[in-house]
């Protein structure tokens, strides 16, 4: 089996192939027979889990198995503190309730120059947001912030589970350690259910 951890770049469609001409992952990871684990939107960058192991693959991409992804966000204006709590306790998307997550405002991001600078608007500070979630909604965070009034101007993610960027540069890949490997599949384990033993009448 084979397992790689790429920093997408902005603006790659996360596919192999794309019928629009865009960027894909194939000008990135030339390895034959791997697939990406779950989605990260054109306009999104970060950590992509790349595999052959298709049961991994599906366990880390299934919300029932609760895999934490971590994402930097940043937005219009600075969260209060009610608006963080909004994002911890769930934000109606289409009529559905966010499941709990956890959100932090961030003092300090020291991240790569993005290739097409994020709109600044003079009159309207930004600030970085750390949010953690184990949904996978269709352009979650991007929601969840809109939803509380703090639009996303970029969005990175630095982490799934254990797994993280650390130093890798946009357009990097490298294969995972069996240690990382190891924990990914433990993350992924199905959880027991407890039931009750049977009793005869």
């Amino acid at each position: 089996m084979q397992y790689f951890l790429l920093n997408k770049p902005f603006e790659v469609i996360t596919q192999f192939t794309d019928e629009a001409g865009r960027s894909t992952l194939k000008d990135f990871v030339p390895v034959p027979n791997v697939y990406p684990v779950g989605r990260l939107d054109y306009d999104s960058e970060g950590l992509v889990l790349l595999t052959d192991d298709k049961q991994l693959q599906h366990r880390l991409s299934d919300p029932k198995f609760k895999v934490e992804k971590t994402y930097w966000v940043q937005v219009e204006g600075v969260p209060s503190d009610d608006a963080l709590d909004q994002l911890e306790k769930g934000v109606l998307l289409q009529g559905k309730k966010t499941t709990p997550a956890k959100a932090r405002l961030l003092e300090e991001v020291i991240l790569w120059e993005r290739s097409k600078p994020i709109r600044f608007r003079a009159n309207i500070p930004t600030s970085w947001v750390e949010i953690k979630i184990s949904q996978g909604m269709n352009r979650q965070v991007r929601k969840m912030t809109a939803a509380v009034g703090h639009p996303t101007l970029r969005l990175v993610r630095v982490a799934v589970g254990t797994l993280k960027l650390d130093s890798l540069q946009p357009g990097d890949f490298r294969a995972l350690t069996g240690e990382e490997v190891k924990q990914l599949k433990g993350l992924a384990k199905p959880m027991n259910t407890f039931q009750r033993p049977y009793k005869k009448r």
